[in-house]
């Protein structure tokens, strides 16, 4: 007679698994470019990095304060270092398998720019009607004016 299967038990974790390898790995490459000496990465910042349900590949979304211009020789960076940054991975997570890295500028981020500029620019916004004249002041006004304090 066979043993009757284990029923698995909840996980008790408030959040998933991806979610959570997102939230280490971005933690874990942060940390790696700050001890990396390449001046191309000095302005980087990592905002999202998103992992497949296998685990077995991840987007890192980076942001600068270069913007679109220096996009080109952050991502040349990052190819160059992104072994050394993949074992760092390896190195600090406790997973069976470490997600192959590959980077992308964050786009979301610099389309809220675009936005927060066109809300903002004077050319775009519609005119405004012309405010009617305020009235003369009339009968109300006067007798709140004539009337003596008690």
């Amino acid at each position: 007679m066979s043993k009757p299967r284990r029923t698995q038990s909840p996980s008790t974790h408030r959040y998933p698994r991806t979610a959570r390898l997102s939230t280490s790995l971005q933690e874990v490459i942060a940390d790696e470019l700050t001890r990396i000496d390449d001046e191309r990465l000095s302005l980087v910042t990592i905002t999202a990095i998103d992992v497949d349900p296998e685990m077995n590949r991840a987007i890192v979304f980076f942001d600068s304060l270069m913007g679109e211009d220096g996009d080109p020789d952050i991502l040349a960076a990052l190819a160059e270092h992104r072994v050394r940054i993949q074992s760092s991975v390896a190195r600090q997570l406790r997973s069976k398998k470490t997600p192959i890295l590959s980077f992308k500028p964050d786009d979301s981020i610099r389309a809220a720019e675009r936005i927060e500029r066109i809300l903002h620019d004077r050319a775009t916004l519609p005119e405004r009607p012309p405010q009617p004249d305020e009235p003369d002041d009339g009968p109300a006004a006067d007798s709140a004016t004539d009337a003596e304090p008690a």
